[in-house]
C-alpha cells in the first residue's frame, strides 16, 4: 500500500502495483489470469517502432530424447506495439532439442513506455503448470480426471476449488494408496505382525480410523522427511474448507499435491531398487556358480592327469 497526502491533509491507502516481472519469467512462471507490468517484452526497431520481442524459454518436455527442461525458441515475435490498443499475439514454441514439443501461448499486450508493457495471458497449450508424473496418475487411476482437474484450478489459483478436488482423490484412494504401501513392505521383508497392520488399517471404514492404527507401520523408505505421508495427508484433509480463505486453501492443496507426487515416486523407486538389488544379488550368485563348478572341473582334470 501507498499513503497519498491529500488538499486536507488526510491520507489515502492506494494499491501499489507489483513491481514488473521480465518477460521471459512471466511467459514461464506466470498462469493465465491476471494483468503484469512486463520489462523486456518490445525491442525498438530501425524505424523507431516498438515491435514484440520473443525471447527462448525453457520449459518442460516430455519427449523420451529430452524428458526435462530445455530450451524453445519461436520464430514468431515482430509485431508492432501501441500505446493505445491491446494487441492479441500467438506466440508457437518449439523444443530446440527434438523439434517435437510445442508450447502455445495466446496473449495481449500494450507498450506503457520504452521498456515497460502491460500483458495478459489467455492461455496456454499444453496447459500451465509442471507436468504431472506419470507415477501419480497410475497411483490414484481411478480418479485420474479429478486429480487433474484439481491440478488445473491450483495452476489457475483457485485454492478452494483444487483443495476439494484432492480432497476428493484421497478420500477415494486411500484403501488404494495404503495397498501399494503394503506391496513395498512385503518387497522389503517387513514382519508378518506390521502386515497384518496395514492388512487391518486398509479394511478399515474411514481414513480417520485407519490412521489411528497405521500410524507407526509405514517402512522407512517411504517416510517424508521422516513423517508419515497419510498422516501428513489425514491432517491437510481434516482442515474445514468452508472456515478457510481460498489461500490458504491453494497453500493447504499444493502441499497434499506435493505428498502424493513424492510418495508415488517412493512407491516406484523402492520397488524398482529392490528389483535392481535382487537382480544384482542373482547374477553375482550365478557367476560364483559358475566359477565353482569351473573350479571343480579344473581340480578333476588335474586329477586324471
Amino acid at each position: 500500500m501507498k499513503t497519498i497526502l491529500t488538499a486536507g491533509k488526510k491520507t489515502e491507502e492506494v494499491a501499489e502495483r507489483p513491481p514488473a516481472i521480465p518477460w521471459a519469467e512471466f511467459l514461464e512462471e506466470y498462469p493465465p489470469g491476471s494483468f503484469v507490468d512486463v520489462s523486456g517484452a518490445d525491442t525498438i526497431s530501425s524505424d523507431d517502432i516498438s515491435n514484440l520481442f520473443a525471447p527462448a524459454l525453457q520449459l518442460h518436455c516430455p519427449q523420451p530424447t529430452c524428458n526435462g527442461r530445455m530450451f524453445f525458441e519461436t520464430n514468431d515475435g515482430g509485431d508492432w506495439l501501441s500505446f493505445s490498443e491491446w494487441r492479441n499475439v500467438y506466440l508457437t514454441y518449439w523444443c530446440r532439442n527434438c523439434r517435437k514439443t510445442s508450447k502455445i501461448f495466446s496473449l495481449c499486450i500494450k507498450l506503457k513506455k520504452s521498456g515497460l508493457c502491460e500483458a495478459y495471458k489467455f492461455g496456454e497449450l499444453p496447459s500451465f503448470g509442471p507436468p504431472v508424473p506419470s507415477r501419480v496418475l497410475r497411483l490414484i487411476q481411478p480418479d485420474r480426471e479429478l486429480f487433474l482437474r484439481g491440478r488445473r484450478c491450483e495452476n489457475q489459483g483457485l485454492g478452494i476449488g483444487a483443495f476439494t478436488y484432492y480432497r476428493r482423490v484421497v478420500e477415494d484412494q486411500w484403501t488404494r494408496l495404503i495397498d501399494e504401501i503394503i506391496k513395498v513392505a512385503k518387497v522389503l521383508g517387513t514382519s508378518e505382525e506390521t502386515l497384518e497392520v496395514l492388512e487391518s488399517a486398509k479394511n478399515q471404514q474411514q481414513f480417520s480410523k485407519s490412521i489411528k492404527e497405521i500410524k507407526d507401520a509405514i517402512p522407512p523408505v517411504l517416510l517424508i522427511k521422516g513423517h508419515n505421508p497419510l498422516l501428513l495427508l489425514h491432517g491437510a484433509l481434516s482442515q474445514g474448507v468452508h472456515d478457510l480463505p481460498d489461500e490458504e486453501c491453494l497453500s493447504l492443496a499444493t502441499s497434499i499435491r506435493a505428498i502424493l507426487v513424492d510418495l508415488a515416486e517412493k512407491l516406484g523407486e523402492a520397488l524398482r531398487n529392490e528389483k535392481e538389488l535382487t537382480s544384482a544379488v542373482s547374477r553375482l550368485l550365478k557367476v560364483q556358480e559358475e566359477k565353482a563348478k569351473k573350479d571343480e572341473t579344473d581340480k578333476g582334470e588335474e586329477v586324471n592327469s
